[in-house]
């Protein structure tokens, strides 16, 4: 979570920084529309194309941290690594993992959690029902 803080709070000096940069004080020449070869900043485009669902909000959010609590609910205490893990889970689910229990049992092994293939597996029960049902 600090870390998203901090990322915003640089991005958003970098924006005024570059805005105040940005301004042409002649008039005189006429305006082009040049492309930005700046990098964007939304990954929606490329997480979809990777499997990765949207960041899920209200009652669908609930019942996905519902499903990953059940499992083990030390995983829930940072809600915000659990719906990544979770989101980043839809990708090995939907992409056809060799061992996506495995898998899972791995991505949500953090905060000294240690997940067996078994948690895994109703890790992806539980994802199937919420957040990456079977396409």
């Amino acid at each position: 979570m600090r870390i998203r803080t901090t990322i915003a709070v640089a991005t958003a000096a970098l924006a005024i920084t570059l805005v105040g940069c940005s301004s042409d004080n002649n008039d005189s020449e006429p305006k082009t529309t040049e492309s930005s070869s700046q990098p964007s900043t939304d990954n929606s485009a490329a997480e979809k194309a990777a499997g990765i669902p949207a960041e899920p909000t209200g009652a669908k959010r609930d019942a996905l941290l519902a499903a990953i609590h059940d499992v083990n609910a030390k995983l829930t205490a940072d809600e915000d690594k659990a719906i990544d893990a979770a989101r980043n889970q839809c990708s090995g689910l939907n992409g056809g993992a060799k061992n996506p229990d495995r898998l899972a049992a791995e991505r949500f092994s953090y905060n000294g959690i240690t997940l067996t293939d078994d948690d895994g597996a109703h890790l992806n029960i539980g994802l199937r029902k919420t957040l990456c049902p079977k396409t």
